[in-house]
């Protein structure tokens, strides 16, 4: 071996080979894992290892081709190299080895912990360069024959590994040997399978970083790639793509994975298939033909990476523009490969992996299930394909934790109806290497998304006509796939966007009531409801007994702050209260210079009183409810009464404080980084929610330990640890266009920072000092002080922000590492240019989406609110006209209150519509504000009648209204102003006409019928004069106008004391 390593810190692609160099084998492993081969050959003596009396393994010459041998397999196990040209028999009490001089002082190391580890002894048999090691051999296997006849055996039973065909004059002459000697030989294949099913703690980790490097290079170099030859329109070959991403898992480096290069190779040369040429077994080929990226073209790619000789795969399907039966067999295949994965749980049946799978194609799809493969994977580690483990309906072994399965599923020979003859025939394919776990299974590929909106892509092809142009895009849309990338090359940009967020809405609403009547039919939204808890007040005990009362100095109200309580006099003795049970206390003063003093108390039964443990447990009691004293000593009184209130607030906050921490989530205690790793640190930090007390505040430091974060100022109390298990969402936001950089940790249980009981904190700094100019001149733009000091602003701006960065990356390093992986942390950041105004709580601010979050963390309260968790987005207030709309933000769980930002200016709409499109969040849009309490009620109330009834499309402008009623209402709504005046005069005339009706109207009206006939009177043509000045925009503020005003407003019937006949009528709008 040419370097020197611990454990099985070995390349994949290199062997011991009798190298000069020394090396090191991890001597504690090697003992754990002889004696877990051992224990296993003694329990499963008759069933997997052929009853056999001894082991005999022979490995081998080196090979430049890539292959996989369960001889290899055990060498690189149990001493964390490859042997070859090795021969190893393992029996009861020794381990005979045959090899050369180099490697057999390369064992020497192994033989004192073999014999303390199971009580065997190694014995080597050095063959010499020019020997054939026949003279060897037969040592050996009088060595087995004499074990036998010590234990009454007349032939030994020797297990082999059958399926490896020997190679190299060495193994072809063991082979011969041993089939020609005296012995019974069995084949130990599912032995050693069943050994290495189940992989330790170093295993994984392997595995682990084996299969971050794979999804690694499929998520940052084969998906770019792809999409830059597709966009740029490139002739590329299926071998030169996969010489390309053979380069980039051999130097991890180039996709900023840190990982050795000499550790890591590749399991298989990676694989590019199209064009209607596919072949979905492992053992298939890139061939030298061009990508093919037409319309309805289907991609995959596979990509299989090695860490340390431990395995791990990724496969992925891609989609252009794909059609119907293109869309709905990758659709069903997502599915069933989920089934697959799901069904991976220990103490199932390793069956049952597909048995889920063809369920599920058998009920979405059942035409497909003749084109469905044959297994849904094989186990996966030292071996790409480990024997015994193929996910097939015959496998019954059974699952258990630590198990690692490659899960490939897939759809071949499929036919589509194109005209193009390179896209009739198409398969489907898509792999993951998952861990078995007790409960949940664990994707280790997950970060190679395979969701339907980042696999199918749309591009709308330029074509010489028109019509060909629309049928191309009818086409591709038709076939339902969800394309969130899309390249848009159409004449008309802006209407294409429009209707394809359109098509988009209506799948996810499809897709949306589709996932709400699941969850709800499981009660899924039945999340507990915590609003209105009462507090709650333990045994209140002022003193244990009456000996420890205080002396009366007189008969007068004193209060003990020390016992916290109030001692009154009562029918000429002391009696003590405990200040918790006060209400209320008042002083006031009468006439005759009487102070009186007044303490209410709180007792059962009283409307808004804590709960008490104490009426509960005194139920029968008699309580005092209200007590009053006079005195003459009003400085007595004044000073009773503060010290009460004081002793109340400071009791009342204490328990405040003790119940919000009795409901805090235990913490894991943070590990405090050693000598070893220096924690990574950041200083001169401020913090929100802020410390209490009343000293001056400190800026503080905060560091990165072990398993979380730990903020602190040179005051000992002044410490917030915030553990990486609790944090859900972590940003970075830098000064850009705001006053301050900031860290900000959005956490899933609360925490105490001082006595402030919390789910977000953060950690900033202020890029600029605010200064106030005291000369009160403008200062020259020119000015060399000025200049200057905008240098020196912008200097430490840019500083903070490295400083920020810096720290950034290092935690994301920090996260990136296998044992916190699980943890799925990376600092977010927010994107500026996607923000809007609004209005989330009472003041204004600046509202940004992330990559998972939408979020504002300027000015308090922040609001961090998790898109993942988000039902729908109802857009209210919108309309022609309005200068703002409304945002309501319905959640998955219909126990919590809607989250609504008001005041969205209009002007953000179209920029919110096309963010959530892509996020794949449902929105609708309303004219008015919904109360959206009852609708939630009436939802979980009956939700059976809310899928019925449509789901969510009850909020579908488009559907809900018909044209008549749009028609009808537009009328209603758009009235022209001309229109608009006569009947306003009608009702105007109607009104006014009530309130200035003399008597002797009212006696005859004949006569003013008569009167109406032979001409307008004055009061009539001064009536119509002032409304002419009205419309024209005259006399609108007047007195007369406000007097008319105050009028209207006694009502129709009442007559106000002064009338004037030429007071101006003007109807009442509603």
């Amino acid at each position: 071996m040419a370097e020197n390593r611990s454990g099985n810190a070995k390349p994949a692609n290199r062997k011991v080979s009798g190298a000069s160099n020394p090396y090191a084998i991890n001597l504690e492993n090697f003992s754990k894992r002889l004696k877990i081969l051992y224990s296993h050959w003694n329990e499963n003596k008759s069933d997997l290892w052929g009853a056999c009396d001894a082991i005999a393994i022979a490995t081998p010459p080196t090979s430049e081709d890539l292959r996989y041998l369960k001889s290899s397999a055990l060498h690189i196990w149990l001493v964390g190299y490859e042997f070859p040209e090795t021969i190893m028999v393992f029996m009861r009490k020794q381990i005979h080895v045959l090899c050369s001089q180099k490697k057999a002082s390369l064992l020497d190391v192994v033989k004192k912990s073999a014999k303390e580890a199971v009580g065997v002894e190694i014995m080597m048999h050095v063959k010499p360069k020019n020997d054939d090691g026949t003279g060897l051999m037969d040592s050996v296997f009088r060595a087995v024959n004499s074990q036998s006849k010590s234990r009454g055996n007349e032939a030994p039973v020797v297990g082999y590994i059958a399926r490896e065909a020997p190679e190299g004059k060495l193994l072809e002459a063991w082979i011969e040997k041993l089939k020609n000697a005296d012995f019974e030989l069995t084949d130990v294949t599912n032995g050693f399978s069943d050994l290495l099913a189940v992989k330790d703690n170093a295993e994984l980790t392997n595995v682990k970083r084996a299969a971050f490097l794979t999804s690694s290079v499929m998520r940052n170099f084969v998906v770019p790639n792809l999409e830059k030859v597709i966009d740029e329109e490139k002739k590329v070959s299926h071998s030169s793509l996969m010489n390309d991403t053979e380069k980039a898992i051999l130097e991890p480096s180039r996709i900023k994975v840190k990982l050795k290069a000499e550790n890591v190779d590749i399991c298989y040369p990676p694989i590019f298939q199209s064009g209607g040429d596919f072949d979905l077994k492992p053992s298939a080929s890139s061939n030298d033909e061009s990508l093919c990226y037409d319309s309805t073209s289907v991609i995959i790619c596979a990509v299989g990476s090695r860490y340390n000789s431990y395995c791990s795969n990724v496969a992925r399907t891609f989609l252009i523009d794909a059609n119907g039966v293109q869309s709905k067999a990758y659709e069903v295949l997502l599915r069933a490969h989920e089934a697959a994965i799901g069904s991976l749980k220990s103490g199932n049946k390793v069956s049952a992996a597909f048995q889920a799978a063809l369920s599920v194609v058998e009920k979405d799809a059942p035409e497909l299930v003749p084109h469905l493969t044959k297994t849904a994977g094989t186990g996966i580690g030292l071996e790409f394909r480990e024997s015994g483990l193929n996910l097939n309906a015959k496998n019954d072994r059974i699952l258990r934790p630590g198990m690692v399965f490659n899960v490939s599923l897939g759809f071949q020979n499929l036919q589509a109806e194109t005209k193009n003859p390179k896209t009739q025939k198409f398969s489907v394919l898509l792999a993951d290497t998952v861990i078995v776990r007790e409960n949940v299974p664990e994707v280790l590929t997950h970060s190679s998304s395979k969701a339907v909106k980042d696999v199918a892509y749309s591009f709308n092809e330029d074509d010489d006509e028109e019509e060909d142009r629309v049928k191309v895009k009818s086409e591709t849309r038709s076939g339902g796939a969800t394309s969130s990338k899309a390249t848009l090359r159409s004449d008309n940009q802006e209407m294409s966007k429009e209707e394809l967020r359109r098509q988009h809405q209506a799948e996810l609403a499809r897709q949306k009531n589709e996932e709400t009547a699941r969850r709800l039919a499981g009660g899924g939204s039945a999340a507990s409801d915590n609003r209105g808890g009462g507090k709650t007040i333990g045994d209140l005990i002022a003193y244990k007994n009456v000996n420890d009362l205080p002396p009366a100095r007189d008969m007068s109200i004193q209060i003990d702050q020390k016992n916290e309580a109030i001692l009154l006099p009562i029918y000429g003795t002391m009696v003590p209260f405990h200040v918790a049970t006060v209400k209320s206390v008042s002083s006031q003063q009468d006439s005759n210079r009487n102070c009186y003093i007044r303490i209410i108390f709180n007792v059962p039964g009283t409307p808004f009183n804590p709960h008490d443990a104490n009426s509960l447990k005194f139920q029968g009691s008699i309580y005092l409810k209200e007590v009053s004293f006079r005195s003459k000593d009003s400085r007595h009184i004044s000073e009773s009464v503060q010290l009460i209130k004081t002793l109340r607030r400071q009791v009342a906050s204490r328990e405040s404080e003790r119940a919000e921490r009795a409901t805090l989530v235990t913490q894991e205690k943070l590990q405090v980084a050693g000598a070893k790793f220096k924690p990574i640190r950041l200083p001169d930090l401020w913090i929100r929610p802020v410390f209490g007390g009343r000293g001056r505040k400190l800026s503080g430091s905060l560091e990165a330990h072990t398993n979380g974060f730990r903020y602190s100022t040179s005051r000992s109390d002044e410490r917030v640890d915030v553990m990486f298990g609790n944090i859900k969402h972590a940003f970075f936001q830098p000064a850009d266009k705001e006053m301050i950089t900031l860290l900000h940790f959005h956490l899933r249980n609360h925490i105490m920072v001082g006595n402030k009981k919390t789910k977000d904190v953060q950690f900033f700094v202020e890029v600029m000092d605010v200064v106030q100019t005291l000369g009160g001149g403008k200062r020259s733009a020119y000015d060399p002080d000025e200049i200057e000091e905008e240098q020196r602003e912008r200097a430490r701006k840019n500083k903070i922000n490295m400083d920020f960065q810096n720290f950034v990356n290092r935690v994301n390093d920090l996260w990136g590492q296998p044992q916190l992986k699980t943890f799925d942390l990376e600092f977010d950041q927010p994107l500026r240019e996607l923000g809007f105004h609004g209005v989330p709580h009472k003041a204004s601010a600046f509202i940004v989406p992330t990559s998972s979050c939408l979020v504002e963390l300027i000015e308090t309260p922040f609001v961090v609110i998790t898109l993942s968790e988000i039902e729908i987005v109802n857009l209210e207030r919108v309309g022609l006209g309005q200068k703002n709309f409304d945002m309501t933000i319905v959640f998955k769980d219909f126990k919590r209150d809607v989250f609504r930002i008001d005041s969205i200016p209009s002007t953000s709409l179209d920029g919110i519509k096309e963010w959530l499109d892509t996020t794949d969040l449902k929105y609708y849009e309303s004219r008015l504000n919904l109360n959206w309490r009852p609708i939630l009620k009436t939802i979980t109330d009956d939700p059976e009648k809310f899928i019925e009834d449509g789901g969510w499309e009850f909020l579908n402008m488009e559907v809900s209204d018909s044209d008549s009623d749009n028609s009808e209402e537009s009328d209603k709504g758009y009235v022209p102003s001309d229109v608009q005046s006569d009947s306003v005069s009608e009702d105007e005339d109607e009104d006014s006409e009530s309130l200035v009706e003399s008597e002797e109207d009212e006696e005859d009206d004949s006569e003013d019928d008569l009167e109406e006939d032979e001409g307008k009177t004055w009061e009539e043509l001064e009536r119509e004069a002032s409304y002419a000045d009205r419309e024209k925009g005259h006399d609108s503020d007047s007195e007369q106008e406000r007097a008319r005003r105050k009028i209207k407003s006694f009502g129709k019937t009442r007559v106000p004391n002064k009338t004037s006949s030429s007071l101006p009528k003007r109807a009442k709008f509603r």
